[in-house]
Protein backbone atom coordinates (compact mmCIF):
# COMPACT_ATOMS: atom_id res chain seq x y z
CA UNK A 1 0.00 0.00 0.00
CA UNK A 2 2.61 2.71 -0.84
CA UNK A 3 1.40 5.46 -2.34
CA UNK A 4 -2.46 4.39 -1.43
CA UNK A 5 -4.75 5.77 1.14
CA UNK A 6 -8.15 4.45 2.39
CA UNK A 7 -10.91 6.97 2.81
CA UNK A 8 -14.01 6.51 3.97
CA UNK A 9 -17.21 8.39 3.50
CA UNK A 10 -19.92 8.02 6.76
CA UNK A 11 -23.38 9.20 5.84
CA UNK A 12 -26.00 9.12 8.54
CA UNK A 13 -29.15 7.58 7.11
CA UNK A 14 -32.15 7.38 8.61
CA UNK A 15 -34.02 4.00 8.56
CA UNK A 16 -37.49 3.65 6.54
CA UNK A 17 -39.61 1.93 9.08
CA UNK A 18 -38.11 2.42 12.28
CA UNK A 19 -36.58 6.50 11.96
CA UNK A 20 -33.98 5.82 13.78
CA UNK A 21 -30.69 7.19 12.36
CA UNK A 22 -27.68 4.34 10.99
CA UNK A 23 -24.06 5.43 10.06
CA UNK A 24 -23.15 3.94 6.81
CA UNK A 25 -19.79 3.47 5.49
CA UNK A 26 -18.50 3.56 2.03
CA UNK A 27 -14.55 2.73 1.43
CA UNK A 28 -12.37 4.73 -1.47
CA UNK A 29 -9.02 3.54 -2.06
CA UNK A 30 -6.69 6.33 -3.93
CA UNK A 31 -3.55 7.22 -5.09
CA UNK A 32 -1.15 9.52 -2.87
CA UNK A 33 1.63 10.41 -5.00
CA UNK A 34 3.81 12.25 -2.69
CA UNK A 35 2.60 10.01 0.20
CA UNK A 36 2.10 12.64 2.76
CA UNK A 37 -0.91 11.90 3.76
CA UNK A 38 -2.06 10.67 7.66
CA UNK A 39 -4.68 9.14 9.56
CA UNK A 40 -7.21 11.25 10.24
CA UNK A 41 -6.77 13.95 7.84
CA UNK A 42 -9.72 15.17 5.98
CA UNK A 43 -9.43 15.35 2.34
CA UNK A 44 -10.35 15.77 -1.29
CA UNK A 45 -10.55 12.72 -4.13
CA UNK A 46 -10.74 12.99 -7.49
CA UNK A 47 -11.94 9.99 -9.83
CA UNK A 48 -9.54 8.87 -11.93
CA UNK A 49 -8.88 6.04 -14.59
CA UNK A 50 -7.94 2.17 -13.01
CA UNK A 51 -4.60 2.50 -11.26
CA UNK A 52 -4.89 -0.87 -10.44
CA UNK A 53 -7.64 -3.40 -9.11
CA UNK A 54 -9.41 -1.48 -6.45
CA UNK A 55 -7.86 2.05 -6.97
CA UNK A 56 -9.59 4.50 -9.58
CA UNK A 57 -9.19 7.30 -7.20
CA UNK A 58 -6.47 10.23 -6.24
CA UNK A 59 -5.54 12.65 -3.99
CA UNK A 60 -6.57 15.87 -4.99
CA UNK A 61 -6.05 18.11 -2.19
CA UNK A 62 -5.53 18.14 2.15
CA UNK A 63 -8.09 19.94 3.56
CA UNK A 64 -7.74 19.39 6.99
CA UNK A 65 -4.36 17.77 8.93
CA UNK A 66 -5.40 15.77 11.88
CA UNK A 67 -4.37 17.02 15.49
Amino acid sequence: MEKSIVVSEVKKVKHPMYGKFVLKTKKYVAHDEKNDCNEGDTVKIMETRPLSKTKCWRLVEIIERAK
